[in-house]
């Protein structure tokens, strides 16, 4: 088995075996069922949810916010270049917006 795909079976049956003791706990306590069910199924959904999170950061931020990787152009994309050029059909002038500044036609191709 994979080392990785043990570590999270293990940490999710941790997640669970916590969320068990978290809900009888909180039965010992006082507070009503709904509101302890409510919290172990926060705590089991949330906490795979961290982990996986934690995981893609550390493969070098493959889909983070900063930008670098994800999506069909992310990585190994060419030139570096993170912005998409347009070229109008019309006069055939390369910009980067919705309208073309030269004719104002609104037809236009990706030019990666």
């Amino acid at each position: 088995m994979n080392p990785q795909l043990k570590r999270y079976y293990i940490f999710l049956g941790a997640s669970l075996v916590f969320s068990i003791g978290l809900q009888i706990g909180l039965g010992m306590l006082g507070v009503p069922w709904f509101i302890s069910i409510g919290a172990v199924m926060a705590i089991f959904i949330l906490l795979p949810m961290i982990m996986r999170r934690r995981q893609m950061s550390r493969m070098g931020n493959y889909g983070g916010d900063s930008g670098s990787g994800g999506g069909f152009f992310g990585i190994g994309s060419q030139g570096g270049s993170s912005s998409v050029r347009y070229v109008c059909l019309v006069c055939n002038n390369k910009h980067k917006g919705g309208t073309c500044p030269r004719c104002g036609s609104k037809m236009q191709r990706a030019d990666f």
